[in-house]
């Protein structure tokens, strides 16, 4: 069986293709990539992969069984287009399942919701596209929280608009071993499961911040105002009121889901306390 990720050389299309090789051998993984060069260290066959280009994607998911479909990065609206045409080419090639990863977020009243939006748009997509199919809602990564670890020491403090609201968060590891038991497994077919560990409060991570890295981190709430001031004028416009919406939602509630991650890895996600006893 060959199965292909798109957006390989991304950080969790990478991944899985690690976990798939662990699961089902490098000769039957296929990882495509806008830039093929970019993903010739994970050391599986390599195609294009251009969300922009269909006939091209075409031709890459020849001879491939199942394939998933990593959520692009480009604005909402060109998002779903670009999406569209790597559900046709795949229908087009005759792979028989698609997996999309999707994401946990408020769908109205934030920056982050026409985000949502489009991936609810691209999930009804992959679900009447006449293929097999599996979509994971990914919780929030907890990794930029620890690249951010100097900052937050410079600072004293950690700042954002997500007040008390709980966070579906999860981590790009654990995310790859669910995917690749959804892409290997039939009995995921139909099924749609949100991925993400022990819901996490601010103060909560503040505190494992502070065991892993040996700080006296304190959390500050800021206003969505404040908080999408603060993140604009570090990375600009278009990502900075994005970020803002995400923590926005956060504070809305709308990460604070069940988890489905024990149904699509077979097994629990990993603790918190295992996670950041491993970084420490």
């Amino acid at each position: 069986m060959k199965i292909a990720v798109t957006a390989a050389s991304g950080q969790l299309g990478g991944a899985i293709v690690n976990a798939l090789v662990k699961q089902v051998g490098a000769a039957n993984v296929v990882a495509l990539a806008r830039t093929p060069q970019r993903a010739s260290a994970l050391g599986v066959e390599v195609r294009p992969g251009d969300y922009n280009n269909l006939p091209e994607l075409e031709r890459s998911l020849m001879g491939v069984d199942t394939l998933l479909l990593v959520s692009g990065m480009d604005a909402p609206d060109k998002r779903i287009v670009q999406h569209r045409n790597v559900i046709n080419a795949a229908k087009n090639s005759g792979v028989g399942k698609i997996v999309y990863t999707s994401v946990q977020g408020a769908q109205q009243g934030t920056a982050f919701s026409p985000v949502i939006q489009s991936n609810r748009q691209t999930e009804e997509d992959v679900k009447s596209c006449g293929l097999e199919w599996v979509i994971g809602r990914n919780g929030i990564y907890i990794e930029p929280d620890i690249e951010y670890i100097e900052s937050y020491k410079k600072a004293g403090k950690v700042t954002n608009c997500a007040g008390q609201g709980r966070c579906a968060y999860t981590c790009r590891g654990e995310l790859a071993y669910a995917y690749a038991k959804m892409l290997t497994e039939d009995k995921h077919n139909g099924y749609t499961y949100n991925l993400h560990g022990e819901l996490l409060t601010q103060q909560q991570l503040v505190e494992y911040l502070n065991q892993a890295f040996d700080l006296n981190l304190h959390y500050v709430p800021l206003t969505v105002e404040e908080y999408q001031a603060d993140r604009v004028a570090e990375l600009g416009d278009f990502i900075g009121t994005v970020i803002a919406g995400i923590y926005q939602g956060i504070a809305l509630g709308a990460l604070e889901n069940e988890s489905h991650y024990q149904q699509a890895s077979g097994r629990s996600h990993q603790t918190w306390q295992d996670y950041f006893a491993s970084i420490s």
